[in-house]
């Protein structure tokens, strides 16, 4: 059965003033969200967490792209994206991970705006009102640390203890007076190479 999705919520985000200061470029931050019955409530532990994830991760990970999409005005506005989950009090962290940490969901929003790097992500388990947080990158370059941001949101009566919060957020734009260099000058600093950070 494909998720059964109780509501959805947008949430966007214009920061028109930082430190004080005008952005020359407003930095818009969309999430879309979505509030499903966990399909796996009610049923103990289970072993086989794959059918469940099959039915509902696709038709999901389709939903929330079209909503940020059509928010953004188009996949190619879109240069920061990420996605987050929170799992009711009755429900695993491994259900809410099943549903994003897979391509059938991100895919579609990887897709949708042309993306090299991986989705960032925030998985929890939390009642209703528990903060939603999602990580953001540039969905090009995972080392452009102007897009290293975390939309804020919460959905009031969601999760409830058998429902899973599930979320994409993406940004337009970076922070806006973002001033502290990306990694790779670190590693150019520090003499590591780029495909071996940590020097090991």
């Amino acid at each position: 059965m494909p998720a059964e999705i109780r509501k959805t919520q947008l949430f966007v985000e214009n920061t028109l003033i930082e430190g004080g200061k005008a952005a020359a470029t407003p930095l818009k931050m969309i999430a879309a969200i979505a509030v499903i019955r966990n399909p796996w409530a009610g049923q103990g532990f289970v072993e086989d967490l794959k059918p469940g994830i099959l039915d509902c991760a696709p038709g999901l990970g389709e939903l929330l792209t079209e909503m940020v999409i059509d928010t953004a005005g188009g996949g190619d506005k879109v240069e920061g994206y990420g996605k987050s989950g929170i799992v009711g009090v009755n429900g695993e962290v491994e259900h809410v991970s099943g549903l994003i940490h897979t391509l059938r969901f991100g895919n579609h929003f990887r897709e949708a705006v042309g993306a090299k790097s991986y989705l960032s992500f925030c998985n929890t388990r939390g009642p209703a009102n528990a903060p939603l947080l999602i990580p953001l990158m540039d969905k090009n370059d995972a080392g452009r640390r102007s897009h290293y941001l975390t939309i804020q949101t919460s959905v009031a009566d969601a999760p409830g203890p058998d429902e899973i919060v599930i979320a994409l957020g993406a940004s337009i734009g970076g922070r806006p007076h973002h001033r502290i260099g990306d990694r790779y000058q670190d590693l150019k600093d520090l003499g590591h190479d780029v495909d071996n950070p940590a020097a090991v």
